[in-house]
This record gives structure tokens, C-alpha cells and sequence, in this order.
């Protein structure tokens, strides 16, 4: 079955009411209350984003996340009484696309999940021009037929590009909307570029698909 969200969340009966509240919205949405049923219910069920608490049960929300990026890309945004800038920091940077903090506004964090659930509904299945393949789907890329393997954040990335395709996009739109925060740096950026061309140009040093515009931004040039 698909579902448009999944909460994993030891608390019950806020997991249950928020929930119900999506719902009365029209975001299907299931709850499960461990890490152990969140991996059992995603092996039987596809959902569009997941709301993943800190602390669970039998596990960590830092456990499942990890876990789940091993083999997809989908959205995860942090939910947690947790309020320290670690554990934001962690988060993040295992491949959580937000974070925020409880006790949080039911409808600030629906009005959170329509904005990530209507971007990635905006987008094609499927980019190909016959040597770069981007299943978005299904979270795969693949050049010239062999699959490569990108981090959350590449892949973030290299889909806000490609699916922006032949427009400039500047770095300040990058930062807000792959990164969700205005105040990247412009290294890091740069790196996360560089990785990606890396994997996916012929010759990185001299870039086909994602072209540098000076002092602006990037641009992915595609069919």
C-alpha cells in the first residue's frame, strides 16, 4: 500500500493524533511506534515522506535513518524533544532533510509536509538522454547503464537541478532549498558539486551537464 506519510514515534498517542490529522487533510498517512515496525511496515508498504522521532524503543531515529539511506532517498524530516544543536547537527548530516523541534504546531507541520511532499510531486519519473538515467521514483541513478551510488545530500542535489533543467539556479536557492538553511557556505556547495560531476560527467574537469555560472549559481544542461 502507498501512503503519503509515515510517523515513527514511541509516543502513541501523539503519534496516533497527529496522524489522524493529516488525514482529515487528505496526506494519507500511518503511524508505527518502534524502530524494529517502521522497518517491517516499509518493506511492505511505499510512503512518500516520514516523520522519524529520536528516540524509539528498541533503537535510535539516528539508527533507522542511516538504515533507510542505504537504500533510498526518501524525504525524513526529524521530529524530537531533543533540542541540542548535536543532535541537529547529526540529523542532518546523515541524511535528514529537517528538523524540528516538539512540542510542535500541528498545523505548522502539516503546512511543513505539504511544502516537501508537493516538491517532490512536481518532478518527472524519470530523466534519460541515453548515458545519464535518474529514476526518481525509485531513487536510482545510473550512468552509461551501471548504477552509481550518491550520499542524501548529492542526490538532493543533482534533483533540484535536473528537474530545474537548462535554468540558472542560483546558489542561494540551492542553500534554501536542498539545504534548508540560507547560511551554507559556498565551500560546501563547491564540494558537493565536484563530487557529483565526479560520478556522473565524462570528464569532470570539463562539465557537460552541471555548468558553472559565474559569481550566480549552476545550471543543469539537459534534454
Amino acid at each position: 500500500m502507498k501512503y503519503d506519510c509515515l510517523i515513527v514515534d514511541d509516543e502513541k498517542e501523539l503519534a496516533m493524533s497527529t496522524s489522524e490529522y493529516f488525514n482529515l487533510f487528505n496526506i494519507k498517512t500511518a503511524s508505527v511506534y518502534s524502530k524494529n515496525d517502521a522497518i517491517d511496515f516499509l518493506k511492505e508498504n511505499q510512503c512518500s515522506l516520514i516523520l522519524l522521532d529520536i528516540n524509539l524503543g528498541d533503537g535510535s531515529g539516528f539508527e533507522l535513518c542511516k538504515y533507510i539511506r542505504e537504500e533510498s532517498n526518501i524525504p525524513i524530516l526529524f521530529i524530537s524533544a531533543r533540542n541540542t544543536d548535536d543532535d541537529k547537527i547529526i540529523a542532518l548530516n546523515i541524511g535528514g532533510d529537517d528538523y524540528i523541534e516538539k512540542p510542535y504546531s500541528l498545523g505548522v507541520l502539516l503546512a511543513k509536509v505539504k511544502v516537501v511532499l508537493k516538491r517532490y510531486s512536481n518532478t518527472t519519473d524519470i530523466y534519460d538522454d541515453g548515458y545519464l538515467k535518474i529514476d526518481f521514483k525509485n531513487n536510482n541513478v545510473s550512468v552509461n547503464s551501471k548504477e552509481i551510488k550518491l550520499t542524501s545530500i548529492e542526490y538532493k542535489l543533482l534533483f533540484y537541478l535536473v528537474n530545474n533543467k537548462n535554468k540558472l539556479i542560483t546558489k542561494d536557492e540551492l542553500f534554501v532549498n536542498v539545504w534548508n538553511d540560507k547560511y551554507t557556505q559556498d565551500g560546501t556547495l563547491n564540494v558537493h558539486i565536484r563530487k557529483i560531476r565526479e560520478q556522473i560527467e565524462v570528464d569532470p574537469n570539463n562539465p557537460k551537464y552541471i555548468i558553472t555560472v559565474w559569481k550566480e549559481g549552476y545550471k543543469f544542461i539537459g534534454k
